[in-house]
């Protein structure tokens, strides 16, 4: 058989150097979701300790952060993308949904922290910030921007899953208004009724947050359907659904089968 010289020697399994390339770059990023996990979970341990060490109840409440309960999920779910990237070519549909999801939320938590960050100063309240949360709320939310946008393998996200992106911030956001009225304590200020003019304010801060969050997931879903990185997705990016392509040949109507039958 005669070689396509646009796409270099083949050896005698059929690879090319052009799919040795892809698997080369497909590794890489495999290896660095791996990275970028580790990096998270030593900031998170760095924050829990730099949050004790203020002996505040600020630190004493580590796990009630949204930005931290989503950094979490995130380095679970880069580990398991990092090996799925070391041993597949492409993600499969369901990491590219759990990415999309889990993205909006830490990169909505790091445009947030900046807008607190950013009205503090503003008031004459600055705020320090340790290393590990310029991590968590900036370094890293970008950095996973650049992955989504390049990385390899990845498919085209579905537009179903902005709803289901805000159903944790709704959750999470019910739940804290309901322990801060026991413990005393809320994580952020929009939140506390004593540091808000009442209802109206606190449930229009929450529908902006909301609303953040359904167009930073919108973005994500946008990006990766006009520049799916999978090269399945890239020729379709709206795959048949499995039921019809279970029944490629469906069963003729009644009326059909009397057309047939007549002369």
């Amino acid at each position: 058989m005669a070689e396509d010289p646009a796409r270099g020697p083949a050896d005698r399994f059929g690879a090319t150097e052009e799919d040795d390339a892809r698997v080369t770059y497909r590794s890489a990023f495999g290896w660095a979701r791996l990275l970028t996990a580790a990096v998270c979970v030593v900031a998170l341990v760095d924050r829990l300790f730099w949050g004790l060490g203020s002996q505040t109840i600020a630190g004493q409440n580590f796990l009630a952060y949204l930005t931290i309960e989503s950094n979490i999920a995130f380095a679970i779910l880069a580990v398991v993308a990092g090996v799925i990237a070391l041993r597949t070519p492409e993600d499969p549909r369901w990491l590219t949904t759990a990415r999309a999801v889990v993205l909006s939320w830490t990169i909505t938590a790091g445009l947030a922290f900046a807008l607190i960050v950013w009205q503090a100063g503003a008031h004459g309240v600055p705020i320090w910030v340790p290393w590990s949360d310029v991590v968590l709320h900036f370094v890293l939310p970008a950095w996973t921007i650049v992955t989504w946008v390049f990385g390899p393998g990845r498919r085209a996200a579905s537009w179903r899953i902005v709803p289901y992106v805000l159903l944790y911030p709704v959750l999470w956001g019910v739940f804290t208004i309901w322990r801060g009225g026991i413990v005393g304590w809320y994580p952020y200020y929009f939140l506390d009724p004593r540091q808000v003019s009442g209802p109206p304010e606190m449930i229009l801060t929450c529908a902006i947050a909301l609303a953040i969050f359904a167009l930073v997931a919108s973005g994500l879903v946008a990006v990766s359907r006009l520049h799916p990185t999978a090269p399945d997705d890239a020729e379709d990016p709206d795959p048949v659904d499995p039921v019809d392509a279970a029944d490629p040949d469906p069963e003729p109507s009644d009326a059909a089968v009397r057309a047939s039958a007549s002369p």
